[in-house]
């Protein structure tokens, strides 16, 4: 099983002002992706791109060892954030999740997992980033599906704690309360395997409980 790099040798980020409105659901902010709009980044730089495509926010990466992620300037604290993924690439060691508290492109959280059982919980200080979920790498779990359809990846940030989900199943969780609040956002990056492809799907943001 290999390991995920901590931090890709280059990465694309692209950032934009947020219009979506909070949901009648009660929702901070969600989004479905079905209209290109300015409210993620979006934009290609030949080796990686994310772009609107059929009711998806997508992300494509052609080389090993990049870490992709755009983001939307909502700026909350405490919160859950729900998003259904699906790798459809050739790269089975691709790994794919959420940012939170994005403070600015050197500060920041972000959760995810891989298509191969890999998860991780991350923390960007001062762009020093540092595996918080595990001993510097991304652990292994059980817990998560080898090579499914999709997945539906949950994240709490807030009240002075990380915690990852997937499916409704609770895979980590670690106490951090490096940064309170900030921007959300989504990420996707390759390890050995290149031509990676990943669709973002069906996003709701909703407030935590303290």
């Amino acid at each position: 099983m290999r390991n995920k790099p901590l931090m890709a040798l280059a990465a694309l980020v692209v950032a934009a002002l947020a219009c979506a409105l909070p949901g009648g659901d009660g929702s901070l902010f969600k989004d479905d992706f079905s209209r290109e709009s300015d409210d993620w980044g979006t934009g290609d730089d030949g080796t990686g791109s994310v772009a609107y495509e059929d009711g998806n926010l997508v992300f494509r990466i052609h080389e090993e060892d990049q870490f992709y992620w755009t983001t939307a300037e909502e700026d909350l604290e405490n919160i859950h954030i729900e998003v259904t993924v699906r790798n459809t690439g050739e790269a089975t060691d691709a790994g794919f999740g959420v940012l939170c508290q994005h403070v600015d492109d050197q500060n920041f959280y972000y959760l995810g997992i891989g298509s191969d059982q890999l998860y991780v919980i991350a923390k960007i200080e001062d762009d020093d980033f540092q595996v918080i979920s595990g001993e510097d790498q991304w652990s292994f779990s059980d817990d998560l599906a080898l090579n499914a359809d999709s997945y539906r990846i949950g994240a709490d940030c807030g009240n002075g704690a990380l915690t990852l989900y997937v499916d409704g199943v609770e895979i980590a969780s670690v106490e951090d309360d490096t940064f309170t609040r900030g921007n959300i956002g989504l990420f996707a990056v390759t390890a050995q395997d290149p031509d990676t492809e990943i669709h973002f799907d069906d996003l709701v943001v909703t407030k935590l409980e303290n």
